[in-house]
């Protein structure tokens, strides 16, 4: 196969996941949209965490609310756990990487906060940690999966939100996780500033 049938093939793999998504997830990302925004007027504040490129999505995710992300605002407080390296490689160190992010949940996070959690297998020991320590702290978890939602799915209670891209490729959940992520500061910034 030459490189431009590579590359077309990844576009239309790429448009069809996203296609197959929206369908599935509009209500639960509206519904996430919608946590997020009130733990924000609540005065609370949103972590995130992610392993590798889903570390990307979350220190993304942050700085798009911490600065802006289509429009001028004040900033949203917002924290990637996965950004901090001089913490991450001390506990890591010093422990086991599979309580880095669980660690810091206890440290930063109250009970008006929201953990975003993203993994694209839902199996990340430490990202699930995190999961277990956030409902210690009395928080609310939004999860970014994939595949068939892993160890993460069961870990979630009945009013958190799954949002699992209906696909089994890591590069294509990882693209479609960035669109979830798009919309979600978009449902925050009309929340909170009203549409434009």
């Amino acid at each position: 196969m030459d490189s431009e049938t590579r590359i077309t093939e990844h576009f239309a793999e790429c448009i069809a996941t996203s296609q197959a998504a929206v369908e599935q997830l509009a209500p639960l990302i509206a519904r996430a949209g919608q946590l997020m925004s009130g733990c924000l007027l609540d005065e609370g504040k949103i972590l995130s965490c992610g392993n590798g490129g889903s570390a990307a999505d979350s220190q993304r995710f942050s700085a798009m609310l911490l600065n802006r992300f289509e429009r001028e605002r004040p900033g949203l407080p917002a924290l990637s756990l996965a950004a901090d390296c001089s913490s991450l490689t001390s506990m890591a160190s010093d422990s086991s990487s599979a309580d880095i992010f669980a660690k810091q949940v206890r440290a930063l996070g109250r009970s008006n906060d929201v953990l975003l959690a993203i993994s694209t297998s839902g199996d990340s020991e430490n990202i699930n940690r995190a999961i277990v320590a956030a409902h210690d702290r009395g928080m609310k978890v939004v999860a970014l999966s994939g595949r068939d939602g892993g160890r993460m799915a069961g870990l979630l209670d009945g009013d958190e939100i799954e949002i699992r891209i209906p696909a089994n490729r890591t590069a294509r959940i990882q693209e479609v996780h960035l669109v979830v992520i798009h919309c979600l500061c978009d449902l925050i910034d009309t929340t909170l500033l009203g549409d434009t």
